[in-house]
């Protein structure tokens, strides 16, 4: 499933903040109430890199995401540039 980082600014209150989510859907002001707030900006999530002992693992958004990612591994490479490469291209030969 996909996952989002939102980002948010409520002109009611000044106040900015960011939320995970599955879509990009509006939000709450969490300090003045203030609601409907689109967000405007979004950072696509579903697929992220991490390093684990010298290792660059590969995560993909779980199909189950309801209220957080539950990533599982897809892939792991020795280097950072090859898992990049992967995301964007896809099966390395």
């Amino acid at each position: 499933m996909a996952w989002y980082r939102n980002l948010y600014h409520c002109t009611d209150c000044g106040t900015s903040w960011e939320d995970e989510w599955s879509c990009c859907c509006d939000d709450e002001c969490p300090v003045c109430g203030s609601g409907d707030w689109s967000p405007y900006e979004s950072e696509d999530l579903t697929e992220v890199i991490e390093e684990s002992d010298g290792q660059f693992v590969v995560l993909r958004s779980s199909p189950h995401a309801d209220d957080r990612p539950r990533y599982v591994p897809i892939a792991t490479f020795q280097s950072n540039e090859l898992a990049q490469r992967f995301l964007r291209e896809g099966e390395l030969t």
